[in-house]
């Protein structure tokens, strides 16, 4: 699905022209409002710089993205099962209840069935998506400033020892251990391909992932065991800097950013970080191209390895080294963000 869609500004005259012949095949994700839709939607439509497009509900959702109230985006699937249908409309209902395979025992419904079905429809288990659904709920509370019981009961948890554990294996850090005065501060950035976690000094950016990284809750408790006072939650400059950078990538105005980085590591994992961001968006390079550009010809799996390593991404382009063969290869933010990334910059290549 993800390599037979139309190409973006393609989908966003759709949008504009509620056009049905993508409707199921193509969603759109608006990062000003954190909701997806389909094409169809009569809703108010976004600006072009405030839109992403997925050929999957499942891609939306990992994107960190929730259903619009208006289109229901998911209502296809869920009717053409009813136990899927009657699971959504219940967490519509009550986003913040803590579901478990009793409850949906007790409705009528085989648990193991229903995991098969979400999977199959979405891409995760229903538990899954209702757990993540409330995770975010209390997450924007906290991120705004809100106290960490807040957040908890926002999220629908009645234990905080729950909502503690939960949060720290997203992002590797327990809510009650960021302090708001720390040396470095994470903060939430909404972009078209998702919600990024940037860490920051006053003077430096330190880390930005997006949310759905595999590593970032170890990175996070690296970050935080190896700073004095470890990470709290606000802004510094480097913050507005890099959003106000990344707002202007992905409204194609500039694909150069200026936020200064803290990136410790090796002379050869350095050497790596530079050729990457000697990549021009809108070109792509191999890891053995890299290696040679590095003086390295022989250190292929070397440079890999530094690629994989970076905290950084997008401003530290590693999402701009393929396999050899032309292949996409992996990415810590996903094989489907690469794609868009790369399909994206060529509007940079032509520029």
């Amino acid at each position: 699905m993800l390599f037979s869609l139309p190409d973006p500004d393609t989908l966003y005259q759709a949008l504009l022209a509620r056009d049905d012949r993508y409707d199921g095949q193509a969603f759109v994700c608006v990062a000003s409002t954190g909701i997806f839709c389909r094409l169809t939607c009569p809703a108010r439509k976004p600006l072009r710089e405030n839109c992403t497009f997925h050929g999957t509900v499942a891609e939306c959702i990992a994107a960190g993205f929730r259903p619009c109230k208006r289109c229901h985006p998911m209502a296809p699937a869920a009717g053409a099962d009813p136990a899927i249908a009657a699971l959504l409309a219940a967490l519509e209902a009550d986003p913040a209840h803590r579901w478990s395979e009793g409850e949906i025992a007790a409705r009528g419904f085989d648990p193991s069935t229903v995991r098969r079905a979400f999977r199959r429809q979405y891409g995760m288990t229903f538990l899954e998506l209702a757990r993540q659904r409330r995770l975010r709920e209390g997450f924007e509370v906290i991120a705004t400033g809100g106290p960490v019981i807040a957040a908890q009961l926002e999220a629908g948890f009645s234990a905080p020892s729950a909502f503690r554990a939960a949060f720290a294996r997203l992002l590797g850090v327990a809510p009650g251990r960021l302090d708001a005065e720390a040396s470095l501060r994470a903060s939430w950035i909404a972009t078209p391909l998702g919600d990024m976690i940037a860490v920051a000094s006053r003077s430096h950016l330190h880390l930005l992932e997006f949310t759905g990284r595999k590593a970032l809750p170890a990175e996070l408790r690296r970050l935080h065991q190896g700073t004095a006072g470890g990470i709290g939650l606000g802004r510094f400059a480097p913050h507005e800097q890099a959003e106000a950078e990344l707002a202007d990538f992905f409204a194609g105005r500039s694909a150069r950013f200026a936020t200064p980085l803290h990136q410790p590591g090796s002379a050869f994992a350095q050497s790596v970080w530079a050729a990457l961001c000697e990549i021009p968006a809108g070109e792509t390079r191999s890891y053995a191209e890299i290696a040679a550009a590095i003086g390295r010809p022989s250190a292929t799996r070397a440079v890999a390895r530094a690629n994989g390593a970076n905290q950084i991404a997008l401003m530290v382009p590693c999402h701009r080294v393929i396999g050899a063969d032309g292949s996409l290869t992996g990415y810590g933010g996903g094989l489907w963000r690469k794609q868009r990334l790369l399909e994206f910059e060529r509007a940079y290549r032509t520029a």
